[in-house]
């Protein structure tokens, strides 16, 4: 199956040192096979969304909303003035 992401949303983190940063929401997307030839390639969620840095870094969600950039102690949580 071919496989694309499709950008969500951006917003900006306040990480635990202090900084701020930009982060980038994603979902996966799964090209739909098997339709008749002419058709526009159609593409559909597959329930698996991912975040980013900007310079790429992958982050993990929690459960509680806050990210945390794996093999890191930075904790990022949205900041609550945009």
């Amino acid at each position: 199956m071919d496989k694309k992401l499709r950008q969500l949303e951006t917003f900006v983190a306040v990480g635990s040192d202090g900084n701020t940063y930009s982060v980038h929401g994603y979902e996966h997307l799964g090209r739909i096979e098997g339709l008749t030839a002419g058709v526009p390639e159609q593409w559909e969620p597959l329930g698996v969304a991912e975040y980013k840095l900007a310079d790429g870094r992958p982050l993990q969600e929690r459960e509680d909303g806050s990210f945390v950039v794996p093999g890191k102690s930075l904790e990022l949580r949205r900041d609550a003035g945009q």
